[in-house]
């Protein structure tokens, strides 16, 4: 895909290559959490507890200046 460019210059603020690891993580403990809820009859969690994006390795995109970091431009 030498030829692949990206279209809109935004790109993630992040050291990480993707948030999959935390998502996996978070909701494998979403799950725990609803399942030992649902065997004790007790009240579901709500679901603002878990997947916090806040608190994953990436913290969002932003716009950066495609003149200046034409490299970031590439797919």
């Amino acid at each position: 895909m030498s030829r692949s460019r990206r279209k809109m210059p935004i790109a993630g603020m992040t050291t990480a290559e993707s948030d999959k690891a935390f998502k996996v993580a978070e909701h494998r403990r979403e799950r725990r959490v609803v399942n030992a809820a649902l065997s004790n009859a007790e009240d579901l969690p709500p679901a603002r507890l878990f997947g916090n994006p806040w608190a994953s390795e990436k913290d969002g995109k932003r716009r950066f200046d495609p003149a200046r970091y034409p490299a970031g431009m590439r797919k």
